[in-house]
């Protein structure tokens, strides 16, 4: 600690008996920094210091101070701003209508962004800074985010993802004084490095092909030029529209969603046991054993459940894909835990909102949770350079050179 910081520390414990007396003194060194800045960039503006002759005849002069509060770390402050005769000065420290510094708007962010409700903030920023900030305030920050929203919805992807997973995730949001359930869409991609990356969010009311088929445009119109494996649950039109433009995609449904819809018709007594003899489908070593176990299901059970193998038989292409893969790479696809992985944690952000107000309040929810959860995603899908090399030689001909 030098001289000067010796000084200051000094003057701050000076007749102060509580960390609050020391708060208020911060708070006026706070407030006196700022003028002494304000009163800087004053004298740049017109050209000469205060009280300076050559300001004479200059065409402008200084025309007293107008008073503002804003909030700070330090909590609510009043400050003197410096106005000049021509009406022509704007303060770039503390800008015109602005009440906040950057700070305490990095803060209430970063609170948002945590899951934090409106009203939970405001009543944090009350207790620790001794600020009042108003729920409008708050939107209007949190609003400052929507341009960074829309640059990373449609930032450039990568050329090539060797696996993607679609799922949405419903929210309830309000329409014409009515609560309505909104499903947000996302895509999760893993790169030729194996690194997992949201790729987008898209907001629907109603789900349907040409909603699927638009957010495959989209991922197109963005550099995606080829996908290897869709990972997804049986969403109708999905499949097609995926195929419709990126045709060489194989697509992979989710093997677990498979087995819960099916015991959607067994009663408890015998979920165990279905359960116990679907796993002998999807376990099986290769797609010839999997017909094979199949088939004993078919003989068991399907009299007394014959909707089961109804849908595993409709789907049973889609639900093979894995067999065609190595291990290294049937592990990752044959379920979208991945996703849902990803989706639990937004949920955690997001509980304790329970209804959003407009589409984009749930796309700035989501952006700012998506830059948390982000920053955790530091390491490649596990075994990763084993499911690469098995990739660059199925795929050989779609490979990067």
């Amino acid at each position: 600690m030098d001289e000067r910081e010796q000084e200051l520390v000094s003057y701050l414990i000076k007749d102060c008996k509580t960390t609050g007396e020391i708060q208020t003194k911060l708070k006026r060194l706070f407030a006196g920094t700022i003028e002494r800045m304000l009163e800087g960039e004053m004298d740049v503006h017109l050209g000469y210091e205060k009280n300076s002759i050559e300001g004479n005849n200059s065409g402008n002069s200084r025309n007293g101070y107008s008073r503002k509060r804003i909030i700070s770390d330090y909590g609510e402050c009043e400050i003197a701003v410096p106005r000049d005769r021509n009406g022509e000065f704007k303060p770039q420290i503390i800008e015109k209508r602005q009440t906040r510094t950057s700070e305490i708007e990095d803060k209430i962010l970063a609170m948002y962004a945590k899951g934090m409700s409106q009203r939970d903030i405001e009543e944090t920023i009350r207790e620790i800074y001794g600020a009042n900030v108003s729920q409008g305030m708050i939107s209007q920050i949190t609003d400052k985010v929507l341009p960074d929203v829309n640059e990373w919805q449609n930032r450039p992807l990568e050329s090539i993802y060797p696996i993607i997973f679609f799922d949405g995730i419903i929210f309830n949001s309000r329409k014409d004084n009515r609560i309505i359930k909104k499903c947000v869409y996302s895509v999760l991609g893993i790169d030729l490095e194996g690194q997992k990356e949201i790729l987008g969010i898209w907001i629907a009311e109603n789900e349907s092909a040409s909603f699927y088929a638009s957010i495959c445009a989209d991922l197109k119109s963005r550099g995606v030029s080829d996908i290897f494996i869709a990972c997804h649950d049986n969403l109708t039109g999905l499949n097609e529209a995926i195929c419709s433009v990126f045709p060489k995609t194989r697509n992979q449904l989710c093997i677990v969603h498979q087995i819960r819809n099916s015991c959607k018709f067994v009663p408890y007594k015998d979920r165990k046991e279905v359960c116990a003899d679907l796993k002998k489908i999807y376990g099986a070593v290769n797609l010839e054993d999997a017909e094979f176990a199949k088939e004993e299901f078919r003989e068991k059970w399907n009299k007394k459940y014959p909707n089961i193998l109804k849908s595993w038989d409709r789907n049973w292409t889609e639900l093979t894909t894995f067999f065609d893969f190595p291990p290294e790479i049937r592990k990752i696809i044959y379920t979208t835990n991945t996703i849902e992985g990803y989706h639990r944690m937004v949920r955690k952000f997001t509980k304790s909102k329970a209804v959003f107000p407009t589409d984009d309040s749930i796309r700035k929810a989501l952006y700012l949770c998506i830059s948390n959860i982000s920053k955790k995603w530091t390491q490649p899908v596990r075994d990763w350079k084993l499911a690469y090399a098995q990739f660059s030689l199925l795929f050989e001909d779609r490979f990067p050179a």
